[in-house]
């Protein structure tokens, strides 16, 4: 291994893919075809970096390259999500992979390397732990799970449907639906949408790996919507929203208790919330489902003196504008979200 070389990838999507199945530490996040979905959605990009131990991949660390004039210059593996760092054999690889960034942030001039991890590593390198997810363990059966959450809980899932609502699942038909949904709750969190050919793309690429579930009030007026991805044995549901009228009714409450009867039906073992800031309400939301809380870790490599980056809705220098942006109508932040978003990792 001391012999391997880091080099861009230019293999086949099956030696890639090959390599990641292989990997007991792999997310749906490093298969090679998410470089397609990231190409056609934002245009921006991809740099697949693969260890080869002569002939035989090693490693692999897959990035996302953004140049923009308001965030500068930067690589992230993965953006957009929550998982999607490097993938190696040993550590002498890891060190190989941020020795060989390292160098590519001098030649490039770029600001800096994100590179998103589930678990903590024994790496020096600054690193951010400012989101949490959630991971709830799955029984065999939606009974005995619905039989081991608290009275409370059971009660505030019951209500939206003594309100009428109801949830379906689905694909592609149902994507106008999840998109209404969502692009009203972005914009009402001060936040650019994704376009809806993100999604589009994420669908058709993963057809048997994601899922949309919509709630409907009685009068089947779409209300609240997540996307569900799943691989091996856990279902994440990195997107979720509810409009803010309804919330009286707690169709999220639906929304999620369906979302995890899925999973239980498709036979995942584990149900992954999510990120979330720490005590933000999104958090006290999800904490409730009695999932265990896990810490997510973003590591930076960074020229010398540069600041950790802070791109983010919670950084105070965009409270002004996240304010303006509130105020927008819906159909113009659908069309101009989608050109600053695709900057926001």
């Amino acid at each position: 291994m001391d012999k391997a070389v880091i080099q861009e990838y230019k293999g086949s999507a099956d030696q890639w893919n090959s390599y990641v199945e292989s990997h007991p530490e792999a997310k749906i996040y490093h298969l090679f075809e998410w470089k397609k979905v990231v190409e056609r959605s934002f245009g921006h990009k991809v740099l697949y970096l693969a260890a080869f131990d002569k002939d035989r991949i090693a490693g692999i660390l897959p990035l996302v390259r953004f140049n923009s004039r308001m965030f500068g210059k930067f690589l992230v593996s993965m953006p957009f999500f929550n998982y999607g760092g490097e993938l190696v054999s040993n550590e002498i690889l890891r060190n190989k992979f941020y020795s060989h960034l390292h160098q590519f942030i001098l030649q490039q001039n770029l600001n800096f390397v994100e590179f998103r991890q589930d678990d903590e590593l024994e790496i020096n390198l600054p690193v951010r732990q400012h989101r949490v997810t959630f991971l709830l363990s799955l029984p065999d059966s939606e009974e005995d799970l619905w039989n081991g959450f608290k009275a409370k809980l059971r009660s505030q899932i019951r209500r939206p449907t003594k309100e009428g609502m109801w949830a379906k699942t689905g694909g592609l038909e149902l994507l106008d639906n999840f998109y209404q949904i969502f692009s009203f709750n972005m914009r009402d969190l001060g936040t650019p949408v994704y376009s809806k050919g993100f999604f589009q793309n994420i669908l058709e690429t993963f057809p048997e790996q994601v899922d949309l579930v919509v709630v409907y009030t009685s009068e089947n007026v779409p209300v609240a919507a997540s996307l569900l991805i799943g691989y091996r044995d856990t279902m994440e549901i990195p997107w979720a929203s509810s409009l803010h009228e309804y919330n009286r009714f707690s169709p999220n409450m639906l929304l999620y208790w369906h979302s995890i009867k899925i999973a239980i039906s498709k036979g995942y073992k584990t149900f992954d919330f999510g990120r979330s800031a720490p005590d933000a309400g999104t958090y006290r939301f999800k904490q409730q489902w009695g999932g265990e809380e896990k810490n997510l870790y973003w590591y930076y490599i960074l020229p010398n003196g540069n600041e950790l980056p802070s791109i983010n809705p919670q950084n105070p220098k965009y409270e002004m504008a996240i304010k303006i942006w509130q105020k927008l109508p819906v159909g113009l932040t659908r069309l101009i979200g989608p050109t600053i978003i695709k900057n926001i990792p």
